[in-house]
């Protein structure tokens, strides 16, 4: 750390304790460094500043975490270089939650915090520095009545949020007006917290998801101090929104996964929507699901903590199961009308059986009916027509129809394939094995002629549709809120969704079912075609939980997650080896069954690598984490030694990231 350049006279000193900004697994601790006396009323708890690094060789940027005074004369000790900004961007209580979940994760704590604190924007920030603190805003009897009246429907969840406590929620089903109900509620939550005199931050897993929170908090409240925080946002507007959540004044936060870390003063409520979505899953470095990061930040914090959604997933299930977490039903049980449908059974409605096709047709004479279905696009999969082997390109790639009558396109090359032959066979003739959006929509167009026909997917997004007749073909997670909801949903393809190869497809298919169904007017029916077994009766009867806790009970035996955490160790094969015998030195209570493999992994910069997973009960969990990030660092130590020094080596070579990977709570041990 020291460098001569900066070298400073002994005795007594003002220091900062700093958090430097390195990928480094070995620099994740705190720095001490001396505040040179122009800079003394700069430095302060929170704000970044630069400081040189003599194991980078370079200057870094890092964060005051602390002042202190240093009183031993004979430590040597190097000067803060500059103070880059004035504003304490990360407060103490940001810190120990980005320490907390870092600990958790076997991670570095900078890593959480380069997902928190958007970057820079100077004007921006000088606004903010410059502006009276916001006043404090109360809702008025009337929205506050209203807000607890709606609340009030679920026992006990009122005195929940008052009292901070932790509960999962199954949402309402149903749309009021052009709204679902579960947003209404979620913003009913927020403005019972605001009243209370502290902030409510909501997490949802997309920007769909976003707006239809925003607009309800805006049409209960219009007043309410709403802060977004989006990675859709132009970098100032992300930068000031994030800004104002350092204020004192509550305030409402609303944003994507990374929101779970929004630095309010006082967190009064921290809710999760749909915590079962893959979105919610953090790719990068510590890998924290923001459910986990929710769970650790109430723990710290306080406040409630409010898991709300359609379906329970099987983590929050568990979390019920061991009474960590509360259920609170609602007094009101409200349902959809949902019909299991035999596969196709009348040529004339093509994939849609009779029944469901009249209920269609009857439905559109009174407002709009959605269509779910698995894929987007016209023809997403082509096979062989005589062996029904998958269509290939002469480059491997597979085969699609581009559109109706067109010749197949290879996804990879681009080529089309006019002279196709299948390799297995010899057949010449390619049949289409299942049916995109696209071509749903062209086939229920001649099947409901003079119908209007919407289609919502990825490249077609779609949020609201008005209450006249339409048929509304969407990709799963991308339907559109019809006003005062649909007149009928069919949900198409099930057979193919359960056949993904995934560990929680089941619970995929339910939560992607029961979201799409929840979209129904109350009258409604929602047809499930072509799929048998316990998610389809969890469906029709509506107890999501019950299947959260069969799955639990299935997974418990073969230790599979969440009955028990997974940890995956990948690198070289003689660092895996190593951080193996490192965790069986310091967790010897888990035993040889615990840990699979090493196997071979996917090569990177062609080298050889291998994979291990760690199976561990969550009292173990603190133990495991330690152990696997004194491999890590371990390994990064080793590697750096290895590695070119001097003069003649770049700063990215002398400060690489060491190979060996580390990633707890692995949700599917299979990808």
């Amino acid at each position: 750390m020291e460098n001569p350049a900066h070298l400073t006279p002994k005795g007594p000193r003002a220091i900062a304790r700093i958090l430097v900004d390195s990928p480094l697994p070995q620099l994740d601790r705190l720095f001490d460094y001396r505040i040179p006396d122009e800079l003394a009323d700069d430095v302060r708890q929170g704000v970044r500043v630069t400081v040189p690094l003599r194991t980078a060789g370079r200057v870094l940027q890092g964060y005051v975490v602390d002042t202190d005074v240093e009183t031993d004369e004979e430590r040597v000790l190097a000067d803060i270089e500059t103070v880059v900004s004035a504003a304490p961007v990360m407060p103490p209580r940001l810190h120990r939650l980005a320490r907390a979940v870092a600990d958790r994760q076997a991670g570095s704590a900078i890593d959480v915090l380069r997902l928190v604190i958007p970057r820079r924007m100077v004007r921006a920030e000088r606004t903010w520095l410059a502006a009276d603190a916001p006043e404090q805003w109360r809702p008025d009897a009337s929205i506050h009545a209203a807000a607890t009246d709606m609340l009030g429907v679920f026992g006990g969840l009122v005195e929940a949020i008052r009292e901070g406590g932790r509960v999962a929620l199954d949402a309402p089903p149903g749309v009021d007006g052009a709204q679902p109900r579960w947003s209404a509620l979620l913003a009913a939550a927020a403005i019972e917290t605001v009243a209370g005199g502290a902030s409510a931050v909501i997490a949802v897993p997309n920007h769909r998801d976003l707006a239809l929170l925003e607009a309800a908090v805006r049409d209960a409240a219009p007043e309410a101090p709403l802060v977004r925080l989006d990675a859709d946002q132009s970098n100032p507007a992300r930068y000031a929104h994030y800004l104002r959540t350092l204020d004192d004044a509550p305030c409402i936060v609303i944003g994507n996964r990374s929101a779970v870390y929004a630095p309010v003063a006082r967190l009064g409520m921290l809710a999760v929507w749909d915590d079962g979505d893959p979105l919610f899953e953090e790719p990068l470095a510590p890998y924290a699901h923001a459910r986990d990061a929710a769970l650790v930040r109430q723990s710290l914090h306080g406040g409630a903590l409010v898991l709300c959604g359609h379906t329970r997933s099987s983590d929050v299930q568990r979390l019920v199961r061991i009474g960590f977490v509360a259920e609170t039903p609602s007094a009101r049980r409200h349902s959809p009308r949902v019909v299991l449908a035999a596969p196709q059974d009348a040529p004339r409605t093509g994939r849609i059986p009779s029944a469901a096709f009249r209920s269609a047709r009857e439905a559109l004479d009174v407002g709009p009916v959605l269509v779910q279905v698995a894929r987007p696009g016209y023809a997403p999969a082509l096979v062989c027509a005589e062996c029904r082997s998958p269509a290939r390109c002469v480059c491997g790639g597979p085969l699609h129809a581009p559109a109706r009558g067109a010749t197949p396109v290879c996804r990879w090359c681009g080529r089309s394939a006019h002279a196709w032959q299948c390799s297995s066979c010899e057949a010449t003739h390619v049949r289409l094995a299942s049916s995109g959006s696209e071509r749903t929509a062209d086939e229920l167009g001649r099947a409901f002629p003079g119908v209007r026909i919407i289609v919502a997917d990825g490249a077609h997004p779609v949020e609201r549709v008005g209450a006249e007749p339409a048929l509304v073909v969407a990709t799963r997670g991308a339907e559109p809120v019809a006003e005062g909801g649909y007149r009928a949903v069919l949900l198409l393809d099930g057979d193919r969704m359960l056949q993904a190869p995934d560990l929680r497809i089941g619970e995929f298919c339910l939560r992607w079912w029961s979201n799409a169904a929840a979209l129904a007017a109350p009258e409604a029916v929602v047809h499930l075609v072509g799929v048998t077994g316990p998610v389809a009766r969890a469906l029709a009867t509506w107890t999501q939980s019950a299947y959260a806790d069969r799955e639990l009970d299935e997974r418990a035996p073969v230790a599979m997650p969440p009955a028990v955490r997974v940890a995956s160790i990948a690198g070289d094969e003689k660092e895996v080896t190593d951080a193996l015998a490192q965790l069986a030195d310091g967790v010897p209570e888990l035993g040889t069954d615990a840990v699979l493999g090493p196997v071979p992994a996917e090569e990177t910069d062609g080298r050889r690598r291998v994979r291990a997973l760690v199976r561990f009960e969550y009292a173990r969990g603190a133990s495991v984490a330690k152990a696997l990030r004194a491999a890590v660092v371990s390994a990064a130590v080793t590697s750096r030694s290895r590695k070119p020094r001097g003069k003649g080596a770049s700063p990215r070579q002398r400060s690489s990231p060491p190979t060996l990977a580390v990633r707890l709570d692995v949700a599917d041990p299979d990808l």
